[in-house]
């Protein structure tokens, strides 16, 4: 009888002492779902996101700041060119100090409270408030002056408006850091024209006095507007979160506004 005995296995190991094996070590075939992604990559990825994002909340802020601006307009043409709401609006003048009134308010809720500007929908109900208050009281101060005053003051607003947003923009000086000087400068135009307000009450109006102090408005609201813009669109040291369209919009609308007035001051064209 013959004795059967199994084939032979090739050994794992090597019979001859040395310590590497004989065979390969099985291949090994990445998962999909573990494949892992350069780090670059990973980086473009987020700022790509980041830029959308922030793009997005570009668009918002200006969508909202034109429909504010279309408000304005369109109040301060009404108060301008049809006579008999602009003599309604120079005799009965107790409404604007109401419309003051609403919107230190409005502007107190907005700037100070987080919530406020962020719910939905009282942050758009307050901003609507804030804009109508606003527009009142640019409407008002138009239909105290003449036609032509009024359209140069628009035509300059919209070029000189446009022309420090180009320049907040482009220009590599960082004006979000200057929020002290801003402080200080608000401070100082406060208390000028509170004396402006003292000596107009006192020893009546002075057309020079005022003209220095809407060119001071004027300054200040256009460092304001490279200020705002420049925090609006990002890029630098200090910039909105993307949750305060209504604030950026606020911001840039008063500065807007602002301009406008200053000028009609400058102007000096009052009936």
């Amino acid at each position: 009888m013959t004795d059967y005995y199994p084939p032979q296995q090739t050994a794992p190991y090597p019979t001859n002492g040395s310590s590497m094996p004989n065979q390969p070590p099985p291949p090994y075939y990445p998962n999909s779902n573990n494949v892992s992604i350069p780090a670059q990559e990973q980086f473009t990825s987020d700022a790509f996101s980041d830029k959308a994002v922030r793009r997005a909340f570009i668009r918002k802020v200006y969508l909202i700041l034109a429909l504010q601006l279309t408000i304005t307009l369109g109040i301060v043409c009404i108060f301008t060119f049809v006579p008999v709401i602009k003599d309604g609006v120079r005799r009965y003048y107790w409404i604007y100090y109401l419309s003051y009134a609403i919107f230190l308010v409005t502007y107190i809720l907005l700037g100070c409270f987080v919530q406020c500007r962020r719910r939905f929908p009282t942050n758009i109900i307050c901003l609507f408030v804030f804009t109508l208050a606003l527009s009142y009281m640019a409407g008002t101060i138009s239909a105290f002056h003449r036609i032509e005053a009024v359209l140069i003051a628009l035509i300059m607003t919209i070029l000189l408006c446009l022309a420090i947003t180009l320049f907040a923009i482009q220009t590599r000086w960082d004006f979000t850091v200057c929020s002290g000087f801003i402080l200080v400068a608000s401070v100082c135009v406060f208390l000028v024209g509170m004396a402006c307000l003292i000596v107009n009450f006192t020893l009546g109006t002075n057309r020079v006095l005022q003209a220095v102090y809407a060119g001071l408005v004027l300054l200040l609201f256009g460092f304001m507007l490279v200020y705002d813009t420049q925090q609006v669109v990002g890029g630098r040291k200090y910039e909105l979160d993307e949750e305060e369209y209504v604030f950026g919009a606020m911001q840039l609308y008063v500065d807007v506004v602002m301009i406008f007035v200053a000028l009609l001051g400058l102007s000096g064209s009052q009936y």
